[in-house]
């Protein structure tokens, strides 16, 4: 079993910046995919990044530019810095790992004000 623990969410105004991170209690991260989704009110969960254990990357049309993922396989924890932010970023971010099973942290909102 493995827990994903989100951190980093808050509210923010537009244009500004927040570093989310995922810390997972186990060290399995380096050969698995993770992952940033997002769930916005009264709208279904969407894909934000990946980062496969190579290191690639792979983004959502709506933050290419303004987000980055990344991670720490030392640290066991990935993050998802976002620049530029817009009111349409407003969710409640998830972290997911894939190991072959599908692991969630509990989320961590983010808002978004004009």
């Amino acid at each position: 079993q493995v827990q994903l623990v989100e951190s980093g969410g808050g509210l923010v105004q537009a244009g500004g910046s927040l570093r989310l991170s995922c810390a997972a209690s186990r060290n399995i991260f380096s050969l698995n995919r993770m992952g940033w989704y997002r769930r916005a009110p009264g709208k279904q969960r969407e894909l934000v990044a990946t980062i496969t254990g190579g290191g690639d990357t792979n983004y959502a049309d709506s933050v290419k530019g303004r987000f980055t993922i990344s991670r720490d396989n030392a640290k066991n924890t990935m993050y998802l810095q976002m620049n530029s932010l817009k009111p349409e970023d407003t969710a409640i971010y998830y972290c997911n790992l894939y190991t072959g099973l599908e692991y969630w942290g509990q989320g961590t909102q983010v808002t978004v004000s004009s």
